[in-house]
């Protein structure tokens, strides 16, 4: 660790405090950008919390996309390890991002009414790097694009990734690379529309959830890593519903949406499909 140095050159137990400009942690963390980005819309001293959360969930959303993207291009060089290495951390990510909604999760009707009407249109449906993670867990829709058309930049973004594989898709790749019977139609599949199960896929998860050590014991261990993954998304998208319900009941969401109901129909859904029925057939 360093440490400062007196007129002598010799060490001292005092920090450097004497800067020409902003500190060097300024430079690079930019706390004064993010700390003033908070412009409320209410007098409601609860509309704060509500609002820093939302922007902490975007910025989790913005590394764990890093590391979902990082992970799918190692799988499609074939180096499981650097794969592996980003799926991991970002379970610890996700974590952290299931966290955020404990600020918000006893919210009741009353508080959030509070300041409900200054959120207007907006909607975390909207959120262009939330449906970046959703494209890149397969469930893609190019009608998400459609809320961006005004936001150059950011839609070319989320078109790039709607035509992109998605880490299942470099998974089932993988596979195929390794001699695996991955259907071509699958391996084939228009990558801009929402991946749906194969029988043939979840056999062949079958065949390795019924051999952990053999030959494709590290696939096998990447299926254990890509399900935590799945079990996350879960959460979170379980732990978004509660929050929902407890705030606002079974009214209409902000910008349109059905609100609980469309949250109910999501948390139905598993990502990375056969990895959960393949379990059955072991």
């Amino acid at each position: 660790m360093s440490h400062a140095l007196d007129a002598s050159g010799a060490g001292s137990d005092t920090p450097n405090l004497d800067f020409a400009g902003t500190t060097p942690y300024e430079d690079y963390v930019q706390a004064d950008v993010l700390t003033h980005l908070q412009h409320l819309r209410s007098d409601d001293p609860g509309e704060m919390v509500f609002l820093v959360t939302t922007q902490v969930m975007e910025l989790w959303f913005t590394v764990i996309v890093h590391e979902w993207e990082t992970a799918a291009r190692a799988l499609r060089e074939d180096d499981i390890p650097v794969a592996m290495d980003a799926l991991k951390r970002s379970l610890r990510e996700l974590e952290a991002l299931n966290a955020s909604w404990r600020p918000l999760a006893q919210l009741t009707p009353g508080q959030f009414n509070s300041y409900r009407s200054a959120l207007g249109e907006g909607s975390g449906f909207q959120s262009a790097m939330y449906r970046r993670m959703e494209f890149l867990l397969g469930d893609k829709s190019a009608s998400m694009l459609v809320p961006h058309r005004g936001a150059p930049r950011v839609h070319g973004e989320l078109e790039k990734a709607l035509q992109e594989p998605g880490l299942y898709d470099e998974t089932l790749r993988l596979l195929a690379r390794r001699g695996l019977p991955v259907p071509q139609r699958v391996l084939d599949r228009d990558l801009a529309a929402r991946y749906e199960p194969s029988p043939e896929v979840e056999a062949v998860w079958t065949a390795l959830y019924a051999e952990p050590a053999g030959e494709h014991s590290d696939l096998h261990r990447l299926g254990e890593v890509l399900t935590d993954v799945a079990e996350l998304v879960w959460r979170w998208r379980n732990d978004h519903l509660v929050a929902t319900r407890r705030a606002m009941g079974a009214k209409t969401g902000t910008g349109g949406s059905a609100g609980v109901a469309w949250l109910e129909k999501r948390a139905t859904k598993n990502v990375f499909p056969e990895l959960w029925t393949a379990r059955s057939h072991v």
